[in-house]
């Protein structure tokens, strides 16, 4: 290799690592700037997702405030009542949870398994300290449930920190203490009906949404400048009141002595004031109000980007207008379509102060569950397993958003 060559050599390879550390420093700078976002999808979504599916499987409280009863049952079969040692355990760990005060949160956690279990535990943990061997008549005649073997059945299911009871019992199902599936009793029947009826009604006002927001996004597509600017004004102003405002609003407006029906009264259209309020109608009218916003903005901004000469041309060549619009406009504008149908029914589904304000009790949604097991009761596992419920009905849309807004999506004509 002559000198000339080597120098050419060397000269590409200093350039070619300044155009690496060029390229990382770039790279470097590109990741610093979407950090600040990074770490707020961090704490804002994936934290609190990820914490609502610990809680729908976290069973923490048994294994930790009672540990020794929990070893001690660990190779029983739950056929008969379990031995002295048992007892002793359970004595031992009552009277040591009452010492620190951490009882009552293990005897909630089982008092919603089978009702009755918190007093049972608390009155064990009060007369621990004075019970001596043999422990297992002494605790029976303390208390004569020590005896039936639910209680022991119960303690056994949950003496793991992991379990399956609540994602099944937001599914209608009960888990067993063998482990075991079972359909849940008729009366606790109730949160898959509740689900579906969040489904219902949120497909309903997406509906709804879709058809009031299309014309008024085609009309603001179709605008002069000016007059467009004023419309998207419009659109927006109700942005800029809370919902439960705008709620409260409704229920004024809606009730027997409202305006809406003193106006149907005063044009005869009616003989008697509707019930318009605390009811289904009352939901899908302040519901289709609050997100009616959310489906005209994506329809109108991907109206705003078809050109006009798109259905001139068809119908010069020979098309009717109604078939100038399916063939040619509405294919073009099913991405703002699907992208608004699926943010009004994604909203749709978490809605709470709503339904609260203006639905009866058959009216409340899944969100409604959810904070009562969450604020009233403290059963922080329900909560999460009933999110993730909707959590799943939500992941299942993303595949059908896809399909009639990706690519070869549909067709029409």
């Amino acid at each position: 290799m002559t000198v000339a060559a080597a120098e050419l050599a060397a000269e590409r390879r200093a350039l070619s690592g300044k155009l690496r550390r060029a390229e990382r420093r770039r790279t470097w700078k590109a990741f610093a700037l979407v950090l600040p976002l990074l770490a707020f999808l961090l704490l804002v979504f994936v934290i609190p997702l990820g914490g609502v599916l610990y809680y729908s499987i976290a069973n923490p409280e048994v294994v930790t405030i009672l540990p020794r009863v929990s070893a001690a049952l660990d190779g029983w079969d739950g056929e008969a009542l379990p031995d002295e040692a048992a007892y002793a355990a359970l004595a031992e760990d009552a009277r040591a949870g009452y010492a620190a005060r951490s009882l009552p949160k293990v005897a909630l956690r089982l008092n919603y398994e089978v009702s009755g279990f918190r007093s049972l535990l608390m009155r064990t943990g009060r007369k621990a300290r004075g019970l001596e061997a043999p422990y297992k008549p002494a605790m029976i005649a303390a208390d004569p449930r020590w005896g039936e073997l639910i209680y022991w059945r119960t303690l056994k299911a949950n003496a793991q920190p992991y379990t399956f009871h609540y994602l099944l019992q937001a599914a209608d199902l009960d888990l067993q203490w063998d482990g075991s599936v079972q359909r849940a009793p008729p009366d606790k029947r109730i949160f898959i009906d509740n689900l579906l009826r969040t489904l219902w009604i949120a497909f309903v006002v997406t509906a709804w949404c879709l058809v009031l927001g299309y014309p008024v996004a085609y009309m603001i597509a179709a605008a002069p400048p000016q007059r467009a600017r004023l419309l998207i004004l419009l659109v927006l102003l109700p942005f800029w009141t809370s919902l439960l405002v705008r709620t409260a609003a409704w229920v004024i407006l809606l009730q027997k002595a409202g305006v809406v029906n003193d106006a149907l009264l005063w044009l005869r259209l009616v003989d008697a004031p509707l019930q318009l309020i605390f009811n289904r109608i009352g939901v899908y009218v302040a519901m289709v109000h609050i997100l009616l916003p959310f489906m005209i903005l994506p329809v109108y901004s991907v109206m705003k980007g078809i050109p006009g000469d798109h259905v001139r041309a068809a119908a010069s060549l020979g098309a009717t207008p109604a078939r100038a619009f399916l063939s040619v406009y509405f294919p073009q504008t099913v991405p703002g379509v699907a992208a608004g149908c699926l943010l009004v029914f994604v909203i749709a589904l978490g809605f709470y102060i709503t339904p609260a304000l203006v639905g009866g009790g058959s009216d409340q949604m899944l969100a409604h569950l959810i904070a009562q097991y969450a604020t009233t009761t403290a059963n922080w596992g329900l909560a999460g397993a009933l999110a993730v419920l909707l959590l799943a009905c939500i992941a299942v849309l993303y595949p059908l958003y896809q399909r009639f807004a990706g690519p070869g999506g549909m067709r029409f004509g």
